[in-house]
């Protein structure tokens, strides 16, 4: 009789297709990977479209973004001074003086080597993050700007290297991949408005408010009133307002996924189409995001995330059989 063998984690396919073997960094990887199924939902669906052998260095860069985010982002143990010298350490494993000794750091360090990442870019999240730690508001959309550099267009410049941009074509791969991540991390700022005002900050813009007659005062008043009260209609206006300028930067940003390598562009797609879709959510929540949290619906997730991944599987076929075939000597 037959006996069955131990059942691999999940995820296990994906880190053989990356050529993981190291016991200890297999496990670091899965500890991302179980932060960006647990906290990432609609990226890490996205994800999963990817090519097997790259799927493993996104979750690290996702897990290292939640872990160093979770620091200042908790609403029920946040602990700025662990984010501190926690990033303190793993700036200063990437010059040596120093090993990271928790799997999150580990695995984003093996990234940085693997995939050669601009350092800068890694200072520059950090940076933002500790900025979280002081800074509550933002004055113009300037300013914001500047903060979102560090904590998402960044993100699109480590991802660009896994997703791999088309030669010639890097340096605009780059600059709609700054774009994109903004246009991501301006959607979350508008479904999770409220959830931000319990953290004691705003990332809409003052000017923003102001332009509207609002003030942080009044938007807390909105949150405390509860998700039965009416609606102000300045909040309505605003948040139609920022709606309106968050889809500008996703057009601007969309035409970097045709720069990018075949087998990459419909997990792109899908998490283009499937963070646009905060928006569309807010708008049929009737802008009424104060108070109570929005999402896209489990069956829209569904159906942009199926039909693209038949198309990603076919991509990686048509590249498979491409290369099997003859080629003419240069």
């Amino acid at each position: 009789m037959a006996v069955s063998g131990r059942r691999r984690p999940a995820g296990s396919a994906s880190l053989d297709a990356a050529g993981v073997t190291d016991p200890q960094l297999r496990a670091d990887l899965l500890e991302c990977r179980r932060l960006h199924a647990e906290h990432g939902k609609t990226y890490f669906l996205a994800t999963a479209l990817l090519p097997p052998a790259k799927r493993p260095w996104v979750w690290a860069l996702y897990g290292f973004a939640r872990y160093a985010d979770e620091f200042v982002d908790s609403l029920t143990d946040p602990d700025p001074d662990a984010l501190v010298s926690w990033s303190d350490e793993f700036l200063a494993s990437i010059d040596g003086r120093a090993e990271p000794t928790e799997p999150v750091g580990r695995a984003m360090l093996a990234t940085v080597r693997r995939w050669d990442l601009p350092l800068d870019t890694v200072t520059a999240f950090l940076d933002s993050m500790r900025a979280d730690i002081t800074t509550t508001h933002y004055p113009t959309y300037a300013d914001l700007q500047g903060y979102m550099y560090g904590s998402a267009n960044v993100i699109g410049l480590q991802m660009l290297p896994v997703l791999q941009p088309l030669p010639g074509a890097e340096a605009e791969a780059a600059h709609r991949a700054e774009l994109l991540g903004e246009a991501f991390q301006v959607s979350n700022f508008i479904r999770d408005v409220g959830e931000d005002l319990d953290r004691g900050r705003t990332y809409l813009p003052d000017e923003h408010l102001a332009a509207f007659g609002l003030t942080r005062e009044l938007l807390v008043a909105g949150r405390r009133a509860g998700p039965d009260a009416p609606l102000d209609r300045r909040v309505e206006e605003l948040l139609r307002f920022e709606v309106a300028e968050n889809r500008k930067v996703y057009r601007e940003a969309e035409p970097g996924i045709a720069l990018l390598h075949p087998t990459s562009r419909d997990s792109i797609r899908c998490a283009f189409e499937l963070y646009g879709g905060i928006l569309g959510a807010v708008e049929q929540a009737g802008y009424r995001v104060l108070a109570q949290r929005v999402s896209v619906p489990l069956p829209r997730r569904l159906a942009v995330a199926l039909p693209a991944l038949g198309r990603a599987v076919a991509a990686r076929r048509e590249m498979a059989r491409w290369k099997a075939l003859p080629h003419p000597s240069p």
